[in-house]
């Protein structure tokens, strides 16, 4: 009975597909979402999906010469919904999903395949410029306004000559007015920078021993408060990023889940608390933050340092035998989302009973 009272993960409608998809994203303000990936013989496809009542159906499709590999709808404004790619070529581009044979906005600066991408400004205003930020293979972070052609406004790399970490993941933060701003990049060696975007400078790092995969603040518009890592070797590393000790660093709580790599990790946009994070074994988990009874103290100097708090599992689910590679939550209908695997099968999903906690 305990059990029936949690949150419930409902695979609603699954569908096949003949072609490796590595992303996934709901358009704003919509019922529809694209699938993001490519195809066997190396071709690029991006298909838009409706939810009807009889399921999903295909709407609109289009291919371009080079693999997909990610995807974002959130630097973009609710009017426009414009997609930003990044693919295998290092090419960034933005696409109007109505008029898609030419991009609206093109770079080609990367040297390697563009591993994540992420964008800040589409959902408020007078919180900074329309950014997205980019991490590739070649070990380069860039940061770029459309408005200002082919070059980027910020970059973060190793210095010349020498050869790059694998950035992996890149996230936005702190973006709570027209000044302040911070870029999340995790690498494969396990490194974890937070790039201050005012000072071009790093503010913080860590290394966490394995590859960081994918990385998200729990929101992107507030001051920093919350930070997701999730890693090789099965370890989910929650870091309380409000307070910073000049010797401690920040907070943390980790946790160990999936028994695989953990690929992804979305905050459930109704609620900054609760968030998923999906497996290499095919695996779901849906969690909940816990603040402790104080989230600062004074250490013997007189210096603040943060307090952890905890990460309590709330459901848990297998929907594949392969890798569960992408998640997003629908903005507009909590518990709502779609997720792809390795099988070439997305999936729309409910978890229900959010709205208790």
């Amino acid at each position: 009975m305990e059990s029936l009272q949690r949150p419930q993960i409902i695979c609603h409608v699954q569908q096949a597909l003949n072609y490796t998809v590595h992303d996934v994203k709901w358009i704003p303000c919509s019922a529809k979402f694209v699938s993001i990936g490519g195809k066997s013989n190396g071709a690029g496809i991006i298909e838009t999906y409706s939810i009807s009542g009889d399921g999903i159906e295909k709407v609109a499709e289009f291919g371009k010469k080079d693999h997909f590999k990610c995807g974002t709808f959130h630097a973009s404004s609710l009017r426009d919904r414009h997609l930003a790619t990044g693919d295998f070529s290092g090419r960034l581009q933005v696409w109007d999903l109505e008029e898609n044979l030419i991009p609206i906005y093109k770079t080609e600066k990367h040297r390697g395949v563009i591993n994540a991408i992420d964008g800040v400004a589409g959902v408020a205003s007078g919180c900074g410029a329309p950014e997205i930020a980019t991490g590739s293979k070649d070990g380069a972070v860039m940061v770029w306004d459309i408005r200002q052609k082919d070059t980027p406004v910020a970059k973060f790399c190793q210095s010349e000559g020498s050869q790059g970490r694998d950035c992996w993941s890149v996230a936005f933060g702190n973006s709570y007015n027209n000044e302040e701003r911070v870029v999340a990049a995790g690498y494969d060696n396990g490194d974890l920078k937070i790039y201050d975007l005012r000072n071009m400078s790093v503010k913080w790092s860590k290394c966490l021993k394995n590859g960081i995969v994918s990385l998200q603040f729990d929101r992107k518009d507030i001051p920093m408060n919350k930070l997701v890592a999730t890693t090789l070797e099965s370890k989910i590393f929650c870091f309380d990023v409000r307070t910073h000790h000049p010797t401690k660093g920040y907070a943390q709580v980790v946790e160990k889940a999936h028994n695989s790599t953990i690929w992804c990790a979305q905050h459930l946009p109704q609620n900054r608390e609760i968030f998923m994070t999906t497996g290499g074994t095919g695996s779901l988990c849906l969690w909940k933050y816990n603040y402790p009874d104080r989230r600062v103290e004074k250490d013997a100097d007189g210096l603040e340092y943060g307090v952890a708090g905890e990460l309590l599992l709330l459901q848990n689910s297998t929907l594949s035998d392969q890798p569960i590679t992408s998640f997003d939550w629908c903005p507009e209908k909590a518990g709502l989302s779609v997720c792809s695997a390795f099988d070439q099968t997305i999936r729309v999903l409910i978890t229900t009973k959010l709205n208790l906690y």
